[in-house]
Protein backbone atom coordinates (compact mmCIF):
# COMPACT_ATOMS: atom_id res chain seq x y z
CA UNK A 1 0.00 0.00 0.00
CA UNK A 2 1.00 3.45 -1.00
CA UNK A 3 1.97 5.18 2.66
CA UNK A 4 0.47 8.54 1.54
CA UNK A 5 -2.91 6.73 1.34
CA UNK A 6 -2.78 6.75 5.21
CA UNK A 7 -1.78 9.84 5.83
CA UNK A 8 -3.64 13.01 6.40
CA UNK A 9 -4.31 15.45 4.08
CA UNK A 10 -1.87 18.31 6.14
CA UNK A 11 0.88 15.93 5.17
CA UNK A 12 0.13 14.39 1.73
CA UNK A 13 -0.94 17.76 0.18
CA UNK A 14 -0.36 20.52 2.63
CA UNK A 15 -1.35 23.28 -0.10
CA UNK A 16 -4.84 22.20 -0.57
CA UNK A 17 -4.85 21.38 3.27
CA UNK A 18 -4.10 25.22 3.64
CA UNK A 19 -6.71 26.30 0.93
CA UNK A 20 -9.08 24.34 2.73
CA UNK A 21 -7.99 26.22 6.41
CA UNK A 22 -8.19 29.60 4.81
CA UNK A 23 -11.90 28.44 3.90
CA UNK A 24 -12.97 27.37 7.54
CA UNK A 25 -11.33 30.22 8.82
CA UNK A 26 -13.44 32.66 6.27
CA UNK A 27 -16.54 31.18 6.90
CA UNK A 28 -15.94 31.21 10.80
CA UNK A 29 -15.25 35.01 10.79
CA UNK A 30 -17.49 36.40 8.39
CA UNK A 31 -21.07 36.72 8.32
CA UNK A 32 -22.95 34.85 5.63
CA UNK A 33 -26.20 36.48 4.34
CA UNK A 34 -26.05 35.01 0.73
CA UNK A 35 -29.34 33.42 1.06
CA UNK A 36 -28.59 30.24 -1.41
CA UNK A 37 -25.55 29.44 1.22
CA UNK A 38 -25.62 27.49 4.85
CA UNK A 39 -23.76 25.51 7.27
CA UNK A 40 -24.32 21.41 7.34
CA UNK A 41 -23.64 20.17 10.74
CA UNK A 42 -20.91 17.94 11.40
CA UNK A 43 -22.68 14.69 10.61
CA UNK A 44 -23.62 15.56 7.20
CA UNK A 45 -20.07 16.78 6.24
CA UNK A 46 -19.17 13.48 7.47
CA UNK A 47 -21.16 11.17 5.36
CA UNK A 48 -20.40 13.37 2.27
CA UNK A 49 -16.27 12.55 3.02
CA UNK A 50 -17.06 8.59 3.60
CA UNK A 51 -16.25 5.73 1.57
CA UNK A 52 -19.39 6.16 -0.52
CA UNK A 53 -17.51 8.06 -2.49
CA UNK A 54 -15.62 5.33 -4.16
CA UNK A 55 -18.06 3.40 -5.31
CA UNK A 56 -20.11 3.68 -8.57
CA UNK A 57 -23.64 3.04 -8.53
CA UNK A 58 -25.31 3.59 -12.10
CA UNK A 59 -28.85 2.57 -11.93
CA UNK A 60 -31.43 2.47 -8.88
CA UNK A 61 -31.74 0.24 -6.12
CA UNK A 62 -32.11 -3.18 -6.65
CA UNK A 63 -31.03 -2.40 -10.04
CA UNK A 64 -27.70 -1.54 -10.19
CA UNK A 65 -25.12 -1.99 -13.29
CA UNK A 66 -22.33 -3.00 -10.91
CA UNK A 67 -21.51 -4.91 -8.27
CA UNK A 68 -21.28 -4.12 -4.91
CA UNK A 69 -23.84 -2.29 -4.69
CA UNK A 70 -26.08 -3.35 -1.25
CA UNK A 71 -25.06 -0.85 1.23
CA UNK A 72 -25.73 1.76 -1.91
CA UNK A 73 -29.15 0.81 -1.85
CA UNK A 74 -29.98 0.92 1.83
CA UNK A 75 -28.64 4.41 1.83
CA UNK A 76 -30.24 5.90 -1.24
CA UNK A 77 -33.63 4.12 -0.18
CA UNK A 78 -33.44 5.87 3.50
CA UNK A 79 -32.67 8.92 1.44
CA UNK A 80 -35.85 8.78 -0.25
CA UNK A 81 -38.04 7.49 2.49
CA UNK A 82 -37.13 10.25 4.82
CA UNK A 83 -37.35 12.79 1.71
CA UNK A 84 -41.29 10.79 1.38
CA UNK A 85 -41.84 11.37 5.38
CA UNK A 86 -40.46 14.85 5.06
CA UNK A 87 -42.54 16.57 2.03
CA UNK A 88 -45.22 14.10 1.64
CA UNK A 89 -44.38 12.70 -1.56
CA UNK A 90 -45.46 9.79 -3.53
CA UNK A 91 -42.30 9.57 -5.16
CA UNK A 92 -38.77 10.76 -5.10
CA UNK A 93 -35.83 10.84 -6.70
CA UNK A 94 -32.35 12.04 -4.95
CA UNK A 95 -29.94 11.21 -7.65
CA UNK A 96 -29.75 14.83 -9.16
CA UNK A 97 -26.38 16.46 -9.04
CA UNK A 98 -27.39 19.80 -8.37
CA UNK A 99 -31.09 21.94 -8.95
CA UNK A 100 -29.73 22.63 -12.00
CA UNK A 101 -29.64 18.82 -13.15
CA UNK A 102 -33.15 18.32 -11.60
CA UNK A 103 -34.72 21.03 -13.61
CA UNK A 104 -33.32 19.09 -16.63
CA UNK A 105 -34.35 15.99 -16.39
CA UNK A 106 -38.08 17.32 -15.78
CA UNK A 107 -37.68 19.76 -19.06
CA UNK A 108 -36.43 16.00 -20.29
CA UNK A 109 -39.80 14.15 -19.34
CA UNK A 110 -42.48 16.71 -20.37
CA UNK A 111 -40.79 18.46 -23.58
CA UNK A 112 -39.55 18.24 -26.95
CA UNK A 113 -36.96 21.16 -28.54
CA UNK A 114 -38.79 24.11 -29.17
CA UNK A 115 -41.73 23.59 -26.57
CA UNK A 116 -43.26 26.75 -24.90
CA UNK A 117 -42.51 27.48 -21.18
CA UNK A 118 -43.51 30.18 -18.76
CA UNK A 119 -41.44 31.06 -16.02
CA UNK A 120 -40.09 34.00 -14.08
CA UNK A 121 -38.18 36.44 -16.04
CA UNK A 122 -34.43 36.03 -14.39
CA UNK A 123 -34.63 39.55 -13.90
CA UNK A 124 -37.76 39.69 -11.79
CA UNK A 125 -36.10 36.94 -9.30
CA UNK A 126 -36.31 33.70 -11.50
CA UNK A 127 -33.30 31.22 -12.23
CA UNK A 128 -31.13 31.10 -14.96
CA UNK A 129 -32.65 27.34 -15.72
CA UNK A 130 -35.99 28.60 -15.68
CA UNK A 131 -35.13 30.05 -19.38
CA UNK A 132 -32.00 32.48 -19.65
CA UNK A 133 -30.82 32.63 -23.23
CA UNK A 134 -27.79 30.94 -22.75
CA UNK A 135 -28.19 28.33 -20.64
CA UNK A 136 -29.89 25.40 -22.29
CA UNK A 137 -33.28 26.16 -20.95
CA UNK A 138 -33.39 29.14 -23.31
CA UNK A 139 -31.43 27.31 -25.66
CA UNK A 140 -33.72 24.27 -26.40
CA UNK A 141 -36.86 25.69 -25.68
CA UNK A 142 -39.46 28.66 -26.68
CA UNK A 143 -39.39 30.82 -23.02
CA UNK A 144 -42.49 32.98 -22.60
CA UNK A 145 -41.58 34.96 -19.15
CA UNK A 146 -43.94 36.58 -16.49
CA UNK A 147 -42.54 39.42 -14.16
CA UNK A 148 -43.91 40.58 -11.16
CA UNK A 149 -46.24 43.78 -10.96
CA UNK A 150 -44.82 47.18 -11.78
CA UNK A 151 -46.94 48.30 -8.73
CA UNK A 152 -46.67 45.60 -6.11
CA UNK A 153 -43.66 44.29 -7.25
CA UNK A 154 -45.57 40.59 -6.52
CA UNK A 155 -47.30 38.38 -9.22
CA UNK A 156 -50.19 38.95 -10.56
CA UNK A 157 -51.51 35.86 -11.33
CA UNK A 158 -54.58 36.92 -12.90
CA UNK A 159 -51.85 38.47 -16.08
CA UNK A 160 -50.05 35.03 -15.36
CA UNK A 161 -53.36 33.22 -16.69
CA UNK A 162 -53.67 35.86 -19.47
CA UNK A 163 -50.10 35.03 -20.80
CA UNK A 164 -50.50 31.09 -20.07
CA UNK A 165 -54.29 30.87 -22.30
CA UNK A 166 -52.67 33.18 -25.04
CA UNK A 167 -49.19 30.90 -25.66
CA UNK A 168 -50.36 27.93 -24.57
CA UNK A 169 -47.18 26.74 -22.94
CA UNK A 170 -46.31 22.45 -22.38
CA UNK A 171 -44.76 23.50 -19.02
CA UNK A 172 -45.22 26.37 -16.45
CA UNK A 173 -42.63 27.11 -13.77
CA UNK A 174 -43.59 28.10 -10.32
CA UNK A 175 -40.53 28.86 -8.66
CA UNK A 176 -37.98 31.88 -8.03
CA UNK A 177 -34.46 32.28 -6.69
CA UNK A 178 -34.78 36.02 -5.37
CA UNK A 179 -38.78 36.44 -5.10
CA UNK A 180 -38.97 37.34 -1.25
CA UNK A 181 -42.95 36.15 -1.25
CA UNK A 182 -45.24 33.33 -0.82
CA UNK A 183 -45.67 31.62 -3.69
CA UNK A 184 -49.58 30.42 -4.48
CA UNK A 185 -48.97 27.04 -6.11
CA UNK A 186 -52.90 26.22 -6.46
CA UNK A 187 -53.43 29.48 -8.40
CA UNK A 188 -50.62 28.22 -10.59
CA UNK A 189 -51.72 24.53 -10.68
CA UNK A 190 -55.57 26.05 -11.50
CA UNK A 191 -54.09 27.73 -14.38
CA UNK A 192 -51.87 25.28 -15.50
CA UNK A 193 -54.66 23.16 -15.98
CA UNK A 194 -56.60 25.60 -17.98
CA UNK A 195 -54.37 25.97 -20.81
CA UNK A 196 -52.97 22.22 -20.81
CA UNK A 197 -49.70 22.63 -19.37
CA UNK A 198 -47.59 20.91 -16.92
CA UNK A 199 -46.73 22.50 -13.77
CA UNK A 200 -43.45 22.33 -12.24
CA UNK A 201 -42.34 23.90 -9.03
CA UNK A 202 -38.93 24.74 -8.16
CA UNK A 203 -38.81 25.32 -4.51
CA UNK A 204 -34.80 24.93 -4.16
CA UNK A 205 -35.36 28.45 -1.91
CA UNK A 206 -38.05 27.46 0.49
CA UNK A 207 -37.63 23.50 0.45
CA UNK A 208 -37.06 24.15 4.24
CA UNK A 209 -40.15 26.16 4.90
CA UNK A 210 -42.26 23.75 3.45
CA UNK A 211 -40.85 20.57 4.72
CA UNK A 212 -41.83 22.37 8.33
CA UNK A 213 -45.27 23.74 7.10
CA UNK A 214 -44.24 27.23 7.32
CA UNK A 215 -44.84 28.16 3.86
CA UNK A 216 -47.78 26.04 1.44
CA UNK A 217 -46.89 23.15 0.01
CA UNK A 218 -46.21 22.50 -3.84
CA UNK A 219 -46.99 18.79 -3.36
CA UNK A 220 -50.34 17.89 -4.65
CA UNK A 221 -49.91 20.54 -6.92
CA UNK A 222 -47.61 20.67 -8.98
CA UNK A 223 -47.01 17.57 -11.19
CA UNK A 224 -43.05 18.16 -10.15
CA UNK A 225 -40.99 19.80 -7.46
CA UNK A 226 -37.30 19.91 -7.66
CA UNK A 227 -35.19 21.42 -5.06
CA UNK A 228 -31.67 21.75 -4.43
CA UNK A 229 -30.82 20.20 -1.02
CA UNK A 230 -28.73 22.98 0.69
CA UNK A 231 -29.85 26.32 1.05
CA UNK A 232 -33.15 26.26 3.82
CA UNK A 233 -32.96 22.70 3.93
CA UNK A 234 -29.30 22.85 5.27
CA UNK A 235 -27.96 19.44 3.56
CA UNK A 236 -25.13 18.90 0.93
CA UNK A 237 -25.10 20.22 -2.01
CA UNK A 238 -27.56 18.79 -4.73
CA UNK A 239 -30.91 18.13 -5.83
CA UNK A 240 -33.88 15.82 -5.24
CA UNK A 241 -36.97 15.90 -7.86
CA UNK A 242 -40.57 14.73 -5.96
CA UNK A 243 -43.57 13.81 -8.07
CA UNK A 244 -46.30 11.47 -8.09
CA UNK A 245 -46.40 7.90 -8.54
CA UNK A 246 -47.95 8.30 -12.47
CA UNK A 247 -44.85 10.21 -13.48
CA UNK A 248 -42.19 7.79 -10.99
CA UNK A 249 -40.71 5.96 -14.21
CA UNK A 250 -40.21 8.95 -16.02
CA UNK A 251 -38.72 10.96 -14.45
CA UNK A 252 -36.45 8.21 -13.13
CA UNK A 253 -35.88 7.20 -16.43
CA UNK A 254 -35.30 10.93 -17.43
CA UNK A 255 -32.41 11.36 -14.27
CA UNK A 256 -30.49 7.91 -15.26
CA UNK A 257 -29.95 7.18 -17.92
CA UNK A 258 -31.22 10.52 -19.52
CA UNK A 259 -29.44 13.02 -18.13
CA UNK A 260 -26.91 11.25 -15.47
CA UNK A 261 -24.33 8.24 -15.36
CA UNK A 262 -22.96 7.58 -11.74
CA UNK A 263 -24.87 9.08 -9.05
CA UNK A 264 -22.92 10.60 -6.25
CA UNK A 265 -23.09 8.17 -3.51
CA UNK A 266 -21.39 10.02 -0.76
CA UNK A 267 -23.73 13.14 -1.67
CA UNK A 268 -26.91 10.92 -1.09
CA UNK A 269 -25.41 9.83 1.98
CA UNK A 270 -25.50 13.69 3.72
CA UNK A 271 -29.09 14.30 1.55
CA UNK A 272 -30.24 11.14 3.96
CA UNK A 273 -28.74 12.47 7.15
CA UNK A 274 -30.28 16.16 6.26
CA UNK A 275 -33.36 14.47 5.92
CA UNK A 276 -33.08 12.86 8.90
CA UNK A 277 -32.58 16.07 11.05
CA UNK A 278 -35.12 17.63 9.47
CA UNK A 279 -37.86 15.37 10.63
CA UNK A 280 -36.65 16.14 14.04
CA UNK A 281 -38.75 18.87 16.13
CA UNK A 282 -35.94 20.98 16.52
CA UNK A 283 -35.83 21.77 12.43
CA UNK A 284 -39.19 23.38 12.63
CA UNK A 285 -37.91 25.73 15.28
CA UNK A 286 -34.86 26.89 13.05
CA UNK A 287 -37.34 27.40 9.64
CA UNK A 288 -39.40 29.41 12.17
CA UNK A 289 -36.74 31.64 13.60
CA UNK A 290 -35.06 31.84 9.94
CA UNK A 291 -38.41 33.53 9.10
CA UNK A 292 -38.36 35.76 12.51
CA UNK A 293 -34.66 36.57 11.25
CA UNK A 294 -35.21 37.70 8.01
CA UNK A 295 -38.66 40.18 8.80
CA UNK A 296 -36.76 41.77 12.03
CA UNK A 297 -33.43 42.13 9.46
CA UNK A 298 -35.68 44.18 6.86
CA UNK A 299 -37.75 46.02 9.11
CA UNK A 300 -33.81 46.70 10.53
CA UNK A 301 -32.81 48.02 7.35
CA UNK A 302 -35.63 49.76 6.10
CA UNK A 303 -35.26 51.65 9.70
CA UNK A 304 -32.31 52.90 7.77
CA UNK A 305 -34.11 53.72 4.73
CA UNK A 306 -33.30 51.03 2.34
CA UNK A 307 -36.45 49.93 0.25
CA UNK A 308 -37.31 46.44 0.23
CA UNK A 309 -38.74 44.97 -2.57
CA UNK A 310 -42.38 44.23 -2.42
CA UNK A 311 -41.92 45.94 0.79
CA UNK A 312 -40.62 43.15 2.95
CA UNK A 313 -40.40 39.35 2.77
CA UNK A 314 -42.61 36.26 3.89
CA UNK A 315 -39.47 34.43 3.40
CA UNK A 316 -36.28 33.70 4.30
CA UNK A 317 -34.84 36.12 1.86
CA UNK A 318 -35.35 40.32 0.86
CA UNK A 319 -34.49 42.28 -2.12
CA UNK A 320 -32.51 45.55 -0.87
CA UNK A 321 -32.59 48.51 -2.93
CA UNK A 322 -29.73 50.63 -2.83
CA UNK A 323 -30.50 53.53 -4.78
CA UNK A 324 -32.70 55.58 -1.83
CA UNK A 325 -29.80 55.68 0.59
CA UNK A 326 -26.87 55.37 -2.17
CA UNK A 327 -28.13 56.50 -5.68
CA UNK A 328 -25.06 55.95 -7.21
CA UNK A 329 -24.01 52.71 -5.63
CA UNK A 330 -24.37 49.69 -7.56
CA UNK A 331 -24.94 46.22 -6.33
CA UNK A 332 -21.56 45.04 -7.57
CA UNK A 333 -19.54 47.57 -5.57
CA UNK A 334 -21.86 47.09 -2.59
CA UNK A 335 -20.77 43.52 -2.44
CA UNK A 336 -17.48 44.22 -3.08
CA UNK A 337 -17.29 46.66 -0.08
CA UNK A 338 -19.25 44.58 2.30
CA UNK A 339 -17.00 41.71 1.77
CA UNK A 340 -14.14 43.72 2.75
CA UNK A 341 -16.15 44.28 5.99
CA UNK A 342 -16.09 40.51 6.44
CA UNK A 343 -20.11 40.66 4.93
CA UNK A 344 -20.69 38.13 2.35
CA UNK A 345 -23.63 39.12 0.33
CA UNK A 346 -24.53 38.96 -3.55
CA UNK A 347 -25.21 41.62 -6.21
CA UNK A 348 -28.83 40.84 -7.35
CA UNK A 349 -31.58 43.05 -9.93
CA UNK A 350 -34.43 44.92 -8.65
CA UNK A 351 -37.61 44.38 -10.50
CA UNK A 352 -37.63 46.73 -13.54
CA UNK A 353 -33.49 47.57 -12.74
CA UNK A 354 -32.35 50.28 -15.51
CA UNK A 355 -28.66 48.65 -14.52
CA UNK A 356 -26.62 45.57 -16.32
CA UNK A 357 -26.75 42.24 -14.76
CA UNK A 358 -23.38 42.51 -13.73
CA UNK A 359 -23.94 45.58 -12.02
CA UNK A 360 -27.15 46.08 -10.43
CA UNK A 361 -29.37 48.27 -8.40
CA UNK A 362 -29.99 46.07 -5.44
CA UNK A 363 -29.04 43.10 -3.34
CA UNK A 364 -30.10 39.57 -2.15
CA UNK A 365 -29.67 38.58 1.79
CA UNK A 366 -31.04 35.90 3.45
CA UNK A 367 -31.10 34.79 7.12
CA UNK A 368 -30.83 30.91 6.66
CA UNK A 369 -26.68 30.59 7.61
CA UNK A 370 -27.06 33.45 10.01
CA UNK A 371 -29.56 31.75 12.29
CA UNK A 372 -27.81 28.63 11.97
CA UNK A 373 -24.99 30.40 14.01
CA UNK A 374 -27.58 31.02 16.41
CA UNK A 375 -28.34 34.78 15.69
CA UNK A 376 -32.13 35.78 16.62
CA UNK A 377 -33.86 39.44 16.00
CA UNK A 378 -31.58 41.41 18.70
CA UNK A 379 -28.33 40.60 16.26
CA UNK A 380 -30.50 41.45 13.33
CA UNK A 381 -30.23 44.96 13.91
CA UNK A 382 -26.81 44.70 14.92
CA UNK A 383 -26.09 43.13 11.54
CA UNK A 384 -28.07 45.50 9.81
CA UNK A 385 -26.09 48.64 11.08
CA UNK A 386 -22.88 46.86 10.12
CA UNK A 387 -24.44 46.18 6.63
CA UNK A 388 -24.90 50.19 6.50
CA UNK A 389 -22.06 51.20 7.90
CA UNK A 390 -19.91 49.33 5.40
CA UNK A 391 -21.86 50.57 2.75
CA UNK A 392 -21.45 54.46 4.35
CA UNK A 393 -17.67 53.77 4.25
CA UNK A 394 -17.54 54.09 0.61
CA UNK A 395 -14.04 51.77 1.00
CA UNK A 396 -12.32 53.88 3.47
CA UNK A 397 -9.65 51.19 4.93
CA UNK A 398 -9.79 52.53 8.23
CA UNK A 399 -13.51 52.39 8.43
CA UNK A 400 -13.28 49.05 7.12
CA UNK A 401 -10.87 47.42 9.17
CA UNK A 402 -13.42 48.76 12.52
CA UNK A 403 -16.16 47.58 11.05
CA UNK A 404 -14.56 43.93 10.39
CA UNK A 405 -13.17 44.05 13.91
CA UNK A 406 -16.93 44.17 14.98
CA UNK A 407 -17.83 41.38 12.96
CA UNK A 408 -15.49 39.25 14.43
CA UNK A 409 -16.75 39.92 17.40
CA UNK A 410 -19.98 38.98 16.46
CA UNK A 411 -18.63 35.85 14.92
CA UNK A 412 -16.91 34.86 17.91
CA UNK A 413 -19.92 35.25 20.18
CA UNK A 414 -21.95 33.16 17.75
CA UNK A 415 -19.48 30.55 16.17
CA UNK A 416 -20.55 28.68 13.19
CA UNK A 417 -21.08 24.87 14.73
CA UNK A 418 -18.12 22.50 15.48
CA UNK A 419 -16.49 24.49 12.15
Amino acid sequence: MLKFMSQPLVETDPEVASIIRREEERQQNTLELIASENHVSVAVRTAVGSVFTNKYAEGYPGKRYYGGCTNMDAVEDLARERAKKLFGAEHVNVQPHSGAQANTAVFMACLKPGDTVLSLDLAHGGHLTHGLKVNFSGTMYNIVPYVVSPKTEMLDMAELRRLALEHKPKLIIAGASAYPRRLDFPAFAEIAKECGARLMADIAHIAGLIATGLHPTSIGFADFTTTTTHKTLRGPRGGMIMCGAADAALVDKWVFPGTQGGPLMHVIAGKATAFGEALRPEFKEYQQQIINNAQALAEALRARGYRLVSGGTDTHLMLVDLRDVHPDLTGKQAQDWLEEAGIITNKNMIPYDQRKPTQTSGLRLGTPALTTRGLKEPQMAVVAELVHQGLLAKGDQAAMQRIRGQVRDLCTQFPVPHA
